[in-house]
């Protein structure tokens, strides 16, 4: 088991964060045009709807990529100190995200390119739900720092050398 992160790792979380903030930011223009779509009007070339279309794509890509990295080099252990209750919560909240990072761009796409109306649905409850989860993940990491002072977000700042 590493004792870290290694570079590629952190990288990728970072990299799929600030994604994940354009996304939010990227959100009205899609939703505006998602609206006129379904009413049955034309949609012209906006780069900004493209922004968030290509955005999610690429959120997919490098998710899949982070997994690959982290099946094949493993992730650090939680602190040995941790209760068990919290060591729960933190691989729930890490599986939550991991599957909600995968999730809404493939129902962005069958919403964007299918026309799939549950979709689109099912992509809006998602987005509420993933800002809970990345809520929940940093206030995790805030009260290790800072509560616990056990550096543990220096995992993701210094990478591990392998």
């Amino acid at each position: 088991m590493p004792k870290g992160y290694n570079r590629t790792q952190i990288r990728l979380h970072w990299i799929i964060f600030i994604l994940i903030a354009a996304q939010y930011i990227l959100h009205e223009p899609i939703v505006d045009a998602w609206k006129k779509m379904s009413e049955g009007a034309e949609v012209g070339f906006s780069p900004l709807v493209a922004a968030h279309v290509f955005g999610g794509i690429l959120v997919f890509v490098l998710m899949l990529w982070r997994i690959a990295v982290r099946l094949k080099r493993g992730a650090p252990s939680l602190p040995a100190e941790d209760a068990g209750i919290t060591k729960l919560a933190a691989h729930g909240t890490h599986l939550a995200l991991y599957a909600l990072l995968l999730l809404l761009p493939v129902s962005g796409a069958m919403a964007w390119f299918g026309g799939v109306e549950a979709a689109a649905a099912g992509h809006s409850v998602m987005r509420l739900v993933l800002i809970l989860f990345v809520l929940l993940h940093v206030v995790g990491a805030l009260y290790h720092q800072f509560f616990l002072k056990n550096n543990l977000l220096d995992r993701m700042r210094t990478p591990d050398r392998d």
